[in-house]
C-alpha cells in the first residue's frame, strides 16, 4: 500500500512549520540572552562618583531589576518551547 500523497504533503507542511517555529525561537532565545548580559554587564559598572549620577543609576537600577526579571520569564518560557519542538 502506498502512502498517502495528502498525508505526506500534511506531514511535511507540519514539519516545516515545527522547523520553522523552532528557528525563530533559537533566535529568540540568543536575543533574550544577549539582553540579560547586558544588563548584568550594567550591573558590574557600578556606580558613578558624581552623587547626581548615582541617583540616576540607582532610579535606572530599578527598571533594569524590572526588565532582567520580565526577560528571563520569557526566556524561561521559550526555552521550555524549544525543549517541546526538540
Amino acid at each position: 500500500m502506498e502512502p498517502d500523497p495528502i498525508e505526506t504533503l500534511r506531514n511535511w507542511i507540519l514539519e516545516k512549520i515545527m522547523n520553522e517555529d523552532l528557528e525563530t525561537l533559537k533566535k529568540q532565545q540568543a536575543i533574550l540572552i544577549e539582553r540579560l548580559d547586558a544588563i548584568k554587564r550594567d550591573y558590574r559598572q557600578g556606580l558613578d562618583a558624581d552623587s547626581e549620577e548615582r541617583a540616576v543609576q540607582l532610579e535606572n537600577a530599578e527598571v533594569l531589576e524590572g526588565i532582567a526579571a520580565a526577560t528571563q520569564q520569557e526566556l524561561d518560557r521559550i526555552t521550555a518551547e524549544i525543549e517541546k519542538l526538540q
